[in-house]
């Protein structure tokens, strides 16, 4: 089966994660497309296949013949897509032969601008994935499970020498809890890739170090006619706190290695109000000044409107796996040479976001990740190419070939 054959049934399957839900995984509808995915490796003959409690899916590759000292090697992609944007009832279209142009997503009102996405040229001629524009469409990371079943179902039915092959599919990596309950024991390798990036030539070594965080304001409720001198409205004060960042720091504002704050989420009543912000920067040092900075922010507001109206709580949710890959960047000349073996030339990005990858790198199994073909993901226009699916499906069968070399399996 093709790569984009398989996409196209996950991405009909509902599967969007939900921030804040005290279960794993986050939501019920999950645990379909984890079923389905442990049915379709038993067909492709890998008999070890199963879900666990968690909705989490593994299956393993024998090595062949003669390659059972090779490097154990796996992959790894989620199930979950975003809850930014509606993820039920994907109608995907297939656009022949894409001229390069803007594309209009039905009568939705969006478009997929080439303006915004500029490598939207390079892939005129091609065959175009997209929406109706009234969900997303899935690819992150129904792509990257597309390409790991057809890379696995290819060096099955090839005979392509491989050692042995570890597989997994994770929930709500979305809602950054993908990694969490990964068993490293049950998965057995010693170097991973995630499946998870963007386009069909980056890779990603480097993220964000990350952090959310919750600002509370406190304020007092009293008859709008008798409040003057009593009451306090905490909204107002939420308004004057959200006032106090620099309004060039934020995700429209900012790409590369620059970091942000990004308020997700504002909430309340003149009693009680929460802001949620997601603060993201590369550099370690960077990430403790914004932390302090947010802390200077809560004892200025404190200061003026009286002790505890504002409270700040936050948790360390990602670190940059650059720190812990420094002893493995063979991973990334591996991924380099599987690249230039299919015709793409690398270009490495640094993830402005995180990764199951950095988790697992932190907890003991190396993680680089790869793009999958995705576009303007966490979006209505979201998009990929077929041509991106088999040709990273042609990477990850690369990389599979060039780790069957690695016989040291102590590397």
């Amino acid at each position: 089966m093709r790569p984009e054959q398989r996409f196209l049934n996950y991405v009909k399957i509902w599967s969007t994660s939900q921030a804040g839900a005290d279960c794993v995984p986050s939501t019920e509808c999950q645990f379909a497309l984890a079923r389905q995915l442990v049915a379709e490796l038993k067909e492709l003959g890998i008999a070890d296949a199963e879900m666990d409690a968690h909705g989490y899916v593994y299956g393993h590759i024998p090595a062949s013949s003669g390659y059972e000292n090779a490097v154990r090697l796996g992959f790894i992609a989620h199930m979950d897509t975003s809850p930014d944007c509606p993820g039920r009832n994907v109608q995907p279209r297939m656009i022949e032969n894409y001229d390069g142009g803007d594309v209009v997503l039905g009568e939705s009102g969006q478009v997929i601008r080439t303006a915004d996405f500029p490598h939207l040229k390079q892939m005129q001629g091609r065959t175009l994935i997209c929406t109706d524009g009234t969900t997303l469409l899935g690819a992150d990371d129904k792509a990257g499970i597309a390409e790991i079943l057809t890379m696995a179902e290819r060096v099955l039915q090839e005979g392509i020498p491989h050692g042995p092959i570890s597989i997994a599919f994770t929930p709500d990596e979305e809602i950054a809890h993908g990694a969490a309950l990964l068993d490293l024991e049950k998965f057995n390798a010693q170097f991973a890739y995630t499946m998870d990036g963007d386009l069909e030539n980056e890779l990603n070594y480097e993220t964000f170090n990350a952090v959310a965080a919750t600002f509370t304001c406190h304020g007092f409720m009293v008859h709008p006619g008798y409040a003057k001198d009593i009451m306090v409205n905490s909204q107002l004060i939420a308004v004057e706190l959200a006032g106090m960042f620099p309004p060039a720091e934020t995700p429209a504002n900012t790409e590369g290695y620059q970091g942000y704050y990004h308020l997700f989420s504002m909430e309340g009543s003149v009693a009680l109000t929460k802001l949620s912000y997601l603060v993201r920067d590369h550099d370690a040092a960077r990430m403790q000044q914004r932390i302090e900075f947010m802390q200077s922010i809560v004892r200025f507001l404190n200061q003026k409107y009286g002790e505890d109206t504002v409270q700040l709580s936050y948790k360390v949710t990602c670190r940059n796996m650059a720190e812990a890959l420094q002893e493995y960047m063979f991973l990334l000349e591996d991924a380099k040479t599987a690249m230039r073996r299919v015709g793409l030339e690398p270009v490495i990005v640094p993830v402005r976001g995180g990764t199951d990858g950095a988790r697992l790198s932190f907890r003991g199994l190396p993680c680089l990740n790869i793009g999958v073909g995705a576009g303007a993901r966490h979006s209505l226009r979201e998009h990929i190419s077929v041509e991106s699916l088999e040709l990273d499906t042609q990477v990850a069968i690369e990389l599979v070939k060039i780790f069957a070399e690695k016989r040291n399996s102590d590397k």
